[in-house]
């Protein structure tokens, strides 16, 4: 069942890039506890519309609300501190690093002036354990020695650990095997079960319909559908992806 409020709400929201229009009036939603998909071809506004979200780039017109408050974001910072967390595609990890250095790496808990590695370390162990993740030999593992199933877990319970409202994941199950993959969507699944709003950004149709609960499709910087996954077809969503149809029920 959907929340009455969703945890964020774009109306509007437009982004230009000198005389090229990337966002052309953009309106889209995520909840808490589900999973929203956010599809489209290479140059639909996708990294734009993330970009925005996480303060990086924000946007030139539009309202944002956030738990059905009216915010700004014009900073990472900013973001943040609503409990917005972004796992980008290269991830952000430091191989050199182990597990519980790269989780808490920028807030490190300190105890009479060093590091409280013990409380890190349990906390560490905890975030991974609520995602139900068993792959780990240790937590003390350097992130070079894990493979990247492994990494993208890392980096998905780095925001757990931070108490994220709305985690956005870009692409996260690319150049990952059929066994990482799969590992990688529980781990998708899990986040959203704990009541987190969870937005995952893919070209992988068929990862989408496997985990998301909504999908919303942008085409040539416009939002030309928002989809429930029970109620729609990988057919008809390519045909929004690739233009066919413009909006919905209507064909180009």
């Amino acid at each position: 069942m959907t929340a009455a409020v969703p945890v964020i709400e774009l109306t509007g929201v437009r982004k230009n890039f000198g005389p090229v229009e990337v966002l052309k009036g953009v309106d889209f939603s995520a909840y808490a506890g589900q999973v929203t998909a956010l599809v489209g071809d290479n140059g639909a506004g996708k990294s734009t519309l993330i970009k925005g979200l996480a303060g990086v780039q924000p946007y030139d017109e539009g309202l944002i609300r956030f738990a059905g408050t009216q915010v700004e974001l014009t900073s990472p910072l900013q973001a943040s501190g609503y409990g917005i967390e972004v796992v980008y595609q290269d991830l952000a990890l430091c191989e050199n690093l182990d597990i519980v250095q790269n989780m808490f790496l920028g807030r490190e808990e300190m105890k009479t002036g060093t590091l409280n590695e013990p409380e890190m370390e349990l906390q560490a162990i905890k975030a991974l354990k609520s995602l139900s993740v068993r792959t780990m030999q240790s937590v003390r593992q350097k992130v070079s020695s894990l493979s990247g199933g492994q990494r993208q877990t890392v980096a998905i319970a780095r925001s757990v650990l931070r108490e994220a409202k709305l985690v956005i994941l870009d692409e996260p199950t690319a150049a990952l095997g059929v066994a990482q993959t799969e590992q990688v969507l529980n781990l998708v699944k899990s986040l959203a079960s704990q009541g987190v709003a969870v937005i995952i950004i893919s070209h992988n149709i068929s990862d989408v319909f496997k985990v998301a609960d909504q999908i919303s499709v942008l085409y040539l910087g416009r939002m030309v559908a928002h989809l429930n996954t029970k109620q729609t077809t990988y057919d008809e969503v390519i045909s929004y992806i690739t233009g066919t149809k413009t909006q919905e029920g209507a064909n180009a």
